[in-house]
């Protein structure tokens, strides 16, 4: 029999997600008959599957040490060169400045050199996780970036805090996130409202009516910073966060994100590539602001962490707009 004891990283979550990342090698099947079975007990007591763990509970599995070990094989560390920002940091969260170019998770064609990958080798090397001390969590981001858009990408380094920031990112009014980009045209200061749904098949998402099955809400604040008549710098708030959603949107009215290979304006994309060997999408994440943190995070009421323009984004906005 294996006994584990609950501490802070692994209370306030269901037993059943839990033995899910604890026993990773497990199929859900094995891990849902092991509760039927009373093969788990909390506290020397049988417990359902949405029994929610508690600082202190010992959870006890009727497991061999060797089978044990096979069906929680820890997460894999790799020896990656860093490659992002550290913009703010704490016991609980890390605040990440991410380059363009760089997966936060992994796809088909990228399987180690992630972003979530380098910050568990940064936190390695610090000495702050042990995969082997940890079964059953591992630090990760609560929001992605496509990977050629650069800037800030918050991670939880405990459960608590994974757990807290996940729920403010599903309220959307907890968290506010403010965007770079530089769009075709006199774009004026609006607020978009729109129905968004994916099409997988094609990787894109597509613009449909209300009434489409399946169709999804975009709701984008939009504040135009600086334009002249080709081009429009904007500050774009996320209301709704879909997939794709400020490029999407943006192109949907006829002001598409320069340099975006999906919905931008392709003649444009071949002339910014030819002028300023520009080929990218121009798009960055450039702040967070905590408006309502909750629980673990409190502390953070009112605090904001701004990101700058990567290098290359910033020589091609002074010379869009011709300023020094």
């Amino acid at each position: 029999m294996k006994t584990l004891l609950i501490d802070e990283n692994y209370e306030n979550q269901r037993i059943d997600k839990y033995l899910k990342k604890l026993l990773c090698q497990a199929p859900p099947q094995m891990i849902y008959k092991m509760l039927r079975k009373k093969d788990v007990k909390v506290n020397g007591v049988k417990v359902k599957e949405n029994y929610i763990l508690k600082k202190g509970d010992q959870v006890e599995l009727f497991l061999y040490e060797d089978r044990f070990l096979a069906l929680t094989k820890p997460q894999t560390i790799f020896d990656l060169e860093i490659h992002f920002d550290v913009l703010y940091e704490d016991n609980n969260v890390l605040i990440v400045n991410k380059p363009s170019g760089l997966l936060v998770h992994e796809d088909s064609h990228e399987d180690m050199n992630t972003l979530s990958n380098q910050v568990l080798t940064y936190l390695y090397q610090k000495g702050e996780y042990d995969p082997q001390k940890t079964l059953g969590f591992t630090p990760g981001p609560v929001h992605r970036l496509d990977r050629n858009t650069s800037g800030i990408v918050i991670f939880g380094k405990t459960m608590r805090a994974l757990q807290d920031l996940n729920e403010m990112m599903k309220k959307r009014h907890c968290i506010e996130k403010t965007y770079l980009t530089i769009c075709k045209g006199y774009m004026p200061s609006r607020e978009l409202i729109g129905y968004m749904k994916k099409d997988s098949e094609q990787s894109l998402a597509k613009i449909v009516s209300p009434s489409t099955p399946g169709a999804l809400k975009m709701h984008t604040i939009v504040e135009n910073v600086q334009s002249n008549q080709k081009y429009s710098l904007l500050k774009v708030k996320l209301v709704t966060g879909r997939t794709h959603q400020i490029r999407l949107h943006l192109s949907s009215v006829g002001h598409p994100v320069i340099g975006d290979a999906k919905y931008g304006d392709f003649e444009l994309n071949r002339y910014l590539k030819k002028t300023y060997h520009f080929q990218n999408q121009f798009l960055h994440a450039y702040s967070i602001k905590f408006i309502k943190p909750i629980g673990s995070l409190k502390y953070l009421q009112d605090y904001q962490v701004t990101c700058p323009l990567p290098k290359n984004l910033e020589a091609l906005k002074k010379a869009l707009f011709l300023t020094k």
